[in-house]
């Protein structure tokens, strides 16, 4: 097999877990293509590292059979930009916090390894939402597994998000800001500012105001095959813009416009783990002492 790994920085208390992740994936023979970034990071704290390759991001990866990434979600969307639209399916390995898209528990890692070599798994395809501009933005990585969202900057005042469906006037935002987000991103950022949360599969973008200065705004569930355009107006003449966990300052200039990706990201789902599982566990969604 040929293994993309993907990590972050990790303190003391992750490395024996991640030296035995390592010995585990060459106990196979397996071709490990290891990030630059997170070999660099690696070698400075694990003193046994098998031998592997690296890769930088840019690099086309479609020869790898997966690509295992070690943190939490944030390390996870970073990878989603390494196999761009290659295809190469993700299995999320949690040395971090919540993992809500790294499902897989530190103390679960060799049943999932195993899993992973015996191909005892499914894919869970996840829609991502694509940014087009009049600027040049992203480096050309201009598409989100999560969300998009526009945000003031270097002021405490709000602004104006002049927002379209289909070229139709939808709202003007008087927010912090808005978020668009996928049904994957529906349990990140959109939820925390009053979003609804929204099944994997169910072919929506939720747009979700931060902040609104209006009691009658709240967010709306429209179909992923809409196209939605903004402009930004406020006293500052610069915006944060995002894509995932990757930032951009804009000025007033800019014109925005999000559509569907024409590739989708495909999640490694093992057969022990399930969406509504991950909602109760990492969210504590329908808690209740009745259960």
């Amino acid at each position: 097999m040929k293994i993309g790994v993907h990590g972050k920085d990790f303190g003391p208390e992750s490395r024996d877990f991640i030296l035995s992740v390592f010995k585990i994936l060459s106990g196979w023979n397996a071709e490990l293509f290891v990030s630059e970034e997170f070999l660099n990071i690696s070698k400075d704290q694990l003193t046994d590292m098998p031998h592997c390759r690296t890769y930088r991001p840019g690099e086309q990866l479609k020869h790898l059979d997966a690509m295992l990434t070690l943190g939490g979600d944030g390390t996870l969307l970073e990878a989603v930009t390494h196999i761009n639209s290659s295809g190469v399916p993700i299995l999320g390995i949690n040395t971090g916090r919540l993992g809500f898209l790294a499902t897989t528990a530190k103390e679960n890692i060799e049943s999932a390894l195993l899993a992973l070599q015996d191909n005892d798994y499914d894919f869970d395809e996840r829609t991502l939402l694509h940014l087009d501009s009049n600027h040049d933005l992203f480096n050309g990585l201009n598409f989100a597994l999560n969300d998009f969202t526009i945000l003031k900057k270097d002021t405490s005042s709000m602004i104006v998000v002049h927002t379209y469906i289909n070229r139709e006037f939808l709202n003007s935002y008087w927010a912090d800001g808005v978020i668009v987000s996928t049904p994957t991103g529906s349990t990140g950022y959109s939820i925390s500012c009053g979003g609804p949360l929204v099944l994997p599969q169910s072919d929506n973008f939720i747009i979700t105001p931060v902040s609104p200065h209006n009691l009658t705004v709240r967010p709306i569930v429209v179909p992923d095959s809409s196209e939605l355009s903004f402009t930004i107006e406020g006293r500052s003449n610069n915006f944060l813009i995002s894509l995932d966990s990757r930032f951009e300052t804009v000025d007033d200039s800019v014109r925005l416009r999000i559509s569907k990706e024409k590739f989708k990201t495909r999640l490694i789902k093992l057969k022990d783990n399930n969406y509504f599982k991950t909602l109760r566990q990492k969210l504590n969604w329908g808690l209740d002492v009745r259960n």
